[in-house]
């Protein structure tokens, strides 16, 4: 008991918690992992579409400084070459834009999945409270963001003169190359660096990203109290289910006990179990089971047929397999079809009799054919 009061969060958090939380906004995050897709699809962008933006650049600043004197006297005639060149420029640049934002979405969205909630746009009160602020500041979490920042330099400062170590002899050699091939090279050897450097973000990243979920699991973690709260909540306190349970079978049984004067007959063990059938010829099908009980019930089940002048025939196998093998509103199993039809037989052949039409039947033969397989 102790132990399950002693108010310590040691509980995973349950299905309606992380949905909860859900809600509120409150997701596994990594920023860095965002920063990544956003740097590296940048960078991928610029290298598929840096030739086609710069050659169109090219283009619009060839043309602008290449005008004839009418065109330069011209203020609509320059318009429209501005205007050509814009047009120009503006399908690379726009999927540059395209892949940045996509990687952008990718990045935030991959780990934690898409959420919107209006409830974690709300102004809050602790958000601007200097307490709660400087909490925040000097907090676990802002501990945890300073390592982050300070390996994140340390990890492209090292990346980053590993590349200039590597390139240094090709950096000199720009100077040798003619002009435009040297700026050619320069930008394709920026870009190039720019993704590795990028790329190296990762390493922060697989470190990150594996603490922001297991943080999260950690905030959301339950005491054991909160969890037997929260099952109480949903699904209701044990003693109501019960009683709920109570009634329904007390239901089923007042329901299965007004369907006793409806039945063709009562079949017996003959004293622990009673199983009564009703047969509508005019409906065809099979036989219905329209109640069953053992010891009590049994003999309510008994006491109920005799007050309404129903037959009991004792079968003590047939009474037990039925028991076992069908529930109140079902039809019989189809193996006991021709166990079930010599007794209904019997029974409306007696019927028959006590109405002066036939002659008084042969007694439901003591064995019937029951399968072993339905044998209790």
């Amino acid at each position: 008991m102790a132990d399950s009061d002693s108010g310590e969060k040691t509980e995973e958090p349950t299905a309606k918690k992380l949905t909860d939380a859900r809600k509120k906004g409150q997701i596994a995050r990594s920023k860095d992992l965002g920063t990544l897709f956003v740097l590296v699809g940048s960078a991928c962008a610029m290298l598929l579409m840096g030739d086609a933006l710069a050659s169109s650049m090219a283009q619009m600043m060839q043309h602008l400084f290449s005008l004839d004197r009418q065109e330069a006297m011209d203020v609509n005639a320059i318009f429209k070459v501005i205007n050509d060149g814009v047009f120009q420029i503006v399908a690379p640049l726009l999927w540059i834009f395209f892949i940045v934002m996509l990687a952008a979405f990718i990045g935030n969205t991959l780990l934690g999945g898409m959420s919107f909630s209006w409830e974690a746009m709300m102004p809050k009160a602790s958000k601007l409270s200097p307490i709660a602020g400087f909490k925040r500041m000097f907090g676990v979490q802002a501990a945890v963001e300073l390592i982050k920042s300070i390996l994140k330099f340390f990890v492209v400062f090292i990346v980053a003169f590993l590349l200039l170590s590597g390139l240094f002899e090709q950096i000199l050699g720009l100077s040798r190359e003619a002009i435009p091939n040297n700026f050619e090279h320069a930008v394709s050897m920026l870009l190039w660096m720019f993704l590795v450097l990028a790329l190296s973000i990762g390493i922060i990243v697989v470190i990150d990203a594996p603490y922001q979920v297991w943080n999260h699991n950690r905030q959301l973690k339950m005491t054991k109290q909160e969890v037997k709260d929260e099952h109480k909540s949903t699904e209701g306190s044990p003693e109501i289910k019960g009683r709920i349970r109570r009634t329904q079978y007390e239901m089923s049984q007042r329901r299965m006990m007004e369907d006793i004067p409806n039945s063709d007959v009562v079949i017996t063990n003959p004293t622990h179990f009673s199983i009564a059938l009703k047969y509508d010829a005019a409906v065809g099908g099979a036989p219905v089971l329209s109640a069953k009980g053992v010891d009590e019930m049994a003999l309510h089940i008994r006491t109920i047929a005799k007050e309404h002048q129903i037959e009991i025939i004792q079968s003590p196998a047939l009474a037990r397999s039925l028991y076992y093998t069908a529930e109140v509103g079902d039809d019989i199993p189809e193996e006991l079809f021709a166990a079930v039809a010599q007794v209904l037989a019997f029974i409306f052949q007696l019927n028959e009799h006590k109405k002066g039409r036939a002659k008084k039947p042969i007694p439901v033969a003591k064995e019937l054919p029951i399968p072993d397989d339905f044998r209790y």
